[in-house]
């Protein structure tokens, strides 16, 4: 069963907290679900994880209760239109750096007249008996997050989040950083300058924002909590699995 209350929450500005999949096995999501997750994150632009797998972390994650959410490979029809076929409750769109930008991912994740998505009856469609109520689900409850991870995307924010169809926005940090040459350094001043001018706007245009807190220790999310920002992934499945192994076997080996 779909996850009907994601889209609520970012329109509420509510916390919610997920994490990102990168490991291609049904189990992952089944791990993470114990944990608490509201929504889990499928990696497809940074892994080598194919559709096929896709589907099954989709089936998996939504079995747990949770949004599965795809981070596509990049803005583009055929891949934004095949992961929302397998059944997506949403997509995070990397590196959008403009409105146009915005524009292409609601219109290539929703049918006419709101977009230009083809219709497929695969698995979303419950195969061809389900195609009506599909056209409606996606209408109150299908999730568009515009990732911004460029300076450009931050000079032109503004028009980003008044894209119709744009659910919230979520910051990837390391691109962001690189797109001024200093990937991960996130204490440089102008990286600073930049996250500070993007709290700002979505918190004037009152719009969900989110960043991606890499480093898998409660208290970098509750700074970004403190932030005010609400819609947050938490890490990685490979790093809460490394960083706890690395540290039990630090207490050994000291």
């Amino acid at each position: 069963m779909k996850n009907t209350s994601l889209k609520k929450k970012l329109q509420n500005k509510e916390l919610t907290i997920g994490s990102w999949i990168t490991i291609g096995h049904p189990a992952i999501p089944e791990i993470l679900a114990n944990a608490g997750f509201e929504w889990l994150v499928i990696d497809i632009e940074h892994t080598t994880i194919d559709f096929s797998m896709v589907q099954s972390l989709i089936t998996s994650i939504q079995s747990k209760g949770m949004a599965a959410l795809v981070r596509v490979s990049k803005n583009e029809e055929v891949v934004i239109k095949r992961v929302l076929d397998a059944g997506a409750d949403g997509i995070i769109v990397p590196m959008v750096c403009n409105v146009q930008d915005a524009r292409n991912a609601v219109s290539y994740a929703k049918y006419p007249p709101e977009g230009t998505r083809g219709v497929g009856l695969a698995r979303a469609q419950n195969y061809g008996f389900g195609f009506n109520s599909y056209k409606q689900w996606i209408k109150k409850h299908l999730v568009v997050i515009a990732q911004i991870e460029h300076y450009e995307g931050i000079n032109n924010l503004n028009e980003i989040i008044e894209t119709e169809g744009i659910d919230g926005t979520i910051i990837g940090p390391y691109d962001l950083s690189g797109s001024l040459g200093f990937p991960g350094e996130y204490d440089k001043e102008n990286v600073k300058d930049l996250l500070e001018k993007f709290k700002q706007i979505c918190k004037t245009k009152k719009i969900s924002m989110g960043f991606h807190v890499i480093n898998p220790q409660i208290k970098k999310l509750k700074e970004k909590i403190d932030e005010g920002y609400n819609f947050l992934a938490f890490s990685t499945d490979f790093l809460f699995m490394g960083e706890n192994a690395k540290n039990e076997m630090d207490k050994i080996n000291k």
